[in-house]
């Protein structure tokens, strides 16, 4: 069984489903937190060919910018594109909720963004609930 996580940052959400990842985003996401996350993904995509996710980002504040160039982060990036089935955001900002809208139409992953009061939807989007 994997970890999960809890850092300062992102800490993880058990579900009913083994194949659904769902973390809550607060404050300042660092480097390190966010390759620990991509280490923690890519884990689950060497132990599921598809896996749904879910992030809340009610807390969210922002990240460090060398995080984009970590070998970790980079890889599970790419590998989410063909690993990820469902991938449900709750509480974006609006500038990230018309990306994820944008990438939806043009990623092979069914990406849909939900505002915080429309929980309770996007863990129905992805098939699990919070434990």
């Amino acid at each position: 069984m994997m970890k999960h996580l809890n850092l300062p940052s992102v800490r993880q959400i058990p579900t009913s489903s083994d194949t659904v990842y769902a973390f809550e985003i607060t404050g300042h996401v660092s480097d390190d937190d966010a390759e620990a996350l991509a280490e923690h993904m890519n884990d689950a995509f060497d132990k599921h060919e598809k896996v749904n996710m879910l992030m809340k980002l009610d807390g969210y504040t922002g990240s460090d910018k060398d995080a984009i160039f970590d070998g970790e982060v980079i890889e599970s990036r790419w590998r989410s594109l063909f690993n990820v089935e469902k991938y449900a955001v709750v509480g974006a900002p609006d500038g990230a909720s018309k990306m994820i809208a944008f990438m939806d139409k043009i990623l092979p992953v069914d990406a849909k963004s939900f505002a915080s009061h429309e929980e309770a939807m996007a863990w129905e989007f992805v098939g699990a609930k919070a434990v």
